[in-house]
């Protein structure tokens, strides 16, 4: 039996803000219960969300704007390390939600926020697969999968908060000698 895990990550710290672990595999219809997550357990409204391909719906980028969130989610996959077509011109008026999206994470704003996926959320999944091990659950139904998914995301957290701790505590002791 196969798992889908959602995390939103914040941007400054690669803190784990919300989770959650599904056994559908479509990601779209994720986003926006991952989105609520995210406002109820932080008490805010992110000013951006980047998210990748498999998340892309007409309704994600409403539900993001709707919200007050600047919606930054991939309409397709490109070859590996293949840039964007460049755009020229100006907007046409006939491009539906999709072209619209495509064309704003095309222009160079939106390739640079994008970008920030890559050293946002991906070193996270990077350390909890590789430096941690996570390769399969342990557990085995959805409401337990989810437990040891959100057992997973706090020591992540943990560990995140225990290294800003000793690296501000090295400091100190640097700076009074």
């Amino acid at each position: 039996q196969g798992y889908d895990c959602q995390t939103v990550v914040d941007g400054d710290h690669q803190v784990i803000v919300a989770m959650g672990v599904s056994n559908q595999p479509p990601e779209s219809e994720h986003l926006v219960p991952m989105l609520e997550r995210t406002m109820a357990y932080t008490a805010q409204v992110p000013e951006i969300l980047i998210a990748d391909a498999g998340y892309w719906s007409e309704e994600n980028a409403k539900a993001c704007e709707e919200r007050g969130v600047d919606p930054h989610i991939a309409t397709g996959r490109l070859p590996h390390g293949q840039p964007p077509p460049p755009i020229y011109g100006p907007i046409p008026k006939d491009l539906d939600a999709k072209g619209r999206m495509a064309r704003k994470l095309r222009k160079k704003e939106g390739r640079e926020i994008y970008a920030k996926r890559k050293t946002i959320v991906e070193p996270v999944f990077g350390q909890t697969k590789e430096v941690r091990g996570l390769r399969r659950f342990l557990l085995r139904g959805l409401t337990k999968v989810n437990g040891e998914w959100m057992l997973w995301g706090k020591t992540h957290n943990i560990n995140k908060l225990w290294r800003h701790l000793k690296k501000q505590r090295l400091q100190e002791v640097m700076a009074t000698g």
